[in-house]
């Protein structure tokens, strides 16, 4: 079986307040984007795990990947599993490729090992392997609450519009994210009335990790304000970072300063 896993950008990130359980209360509007990951996946006799593209960092019993494997196989004696990640949705970059792949994992397992679990109850057991891997699950455009696992859907179609995304060679951590994250208060919410016209989301659509981590970084402000100055409707930081992202509602023109990063222009 063969599946293409999502990365997801963040259109707006407030961080409300530290909850008693040291997590964070967040609001944002996740919605996927047509860069993927690649798994194929195969029956075997042991677990197998094989990684191509870009670098998988980190031990195998960190990974996602064998945590959503290992996930299912702990209630569901499934047994073997041989599973190749082709990874092109870069690391550390806000993007949850890795939340992507584990949500892809469990609904392959569902499918190939005949388990019958409904979606529902397939994201449940995706909130025990990160914030993230749930949205994957269902994979439409959500409004995130609570430590973001809390979704409401939402009407936003960005269809037709094109999308530049930079990552530079930054690797921001959630812990150094949240280290300096400036606290916008359990009241800060979104501003959801302004969703229908992009025009208004420079202003009201913004991210609370920019505040600190543009200053530690001054190189994302500066992609950010680059973004504008070619065009672009709305640009962000996506999730804690370090991947900047525009909306375009044309093809842009590519600077060449951007290509020394990592980056990908496609319409969405």
């Amino acid at each position: 079986m063969l599946l293409f896993a999502p990365a997801k950008i963040n259109i707006g990130l407030k961080v409300l307040d530290k909850r008693l359980d040291n997590y964070h209360n967040i609001e944002s509007i996740f919605y996927s984007i047509p860069l993927f990951d690649i798994l194929e996946f195969s029956k075997s006799k042991d677990f197998e795990f094989i990684s191509s593209g870009l670098a998988v960092d980190g031990q195998l019993a960190n990974n996602l990947v064998f945590k959503a494997y290992d996930l299912i196989n702990q209630q569901y004696s499934i047994g073997g599993l041989k599973i190749h990640l082709h990874k092109t949705i870069p690391m550390g970059a806000g993007l949850g490729g890795g939340s992507s792949d584990a949500a892809s994992t469990l609904l392959a397992i569902n499918s190939i090992f005949g388990l019958g679990i409904d979606l529902n109850e397939l994201a449940q057991m995706a909130e025990y392997l990160g914030a993230d891997c749930p949205f994957f699950v269902h994979n439409k455009p959500v409004i995130a609450r609570g430590i973001g696992t809390q979704f409401t859907e939402v009407n936003l179609d960005l269809s037709g519009y094109f999308i530049v995304l930079i990552k530079p060679d930054i690797h921001i951590s959630t812990a150094e994210a949240y280290a300096g994250v400036k606290l916008e208060g359990a009241k800060a919410g979104l501003d959801l009335s302004v969703l229908g016209d992009m025009s208004l989301w420079k202003h009201q659509f913004l991210n609370s990790f920019e505040h600190n981590l543009f200053l530690k970084y001054p190189l994302l402000k500066e992609l950010k304000d680059s973004l504008y100055e070619q065009g672009a409707v709305y640009a962000s930081m996506s999730g804690s970072g370090s991947s900047i992202f525009g909306i375009f509602k044309s093809k842009p023109n590519v600077l060449q300063e951007w290509e020394r990063y990592f980056l990908w222009v496609k319409e969405i």
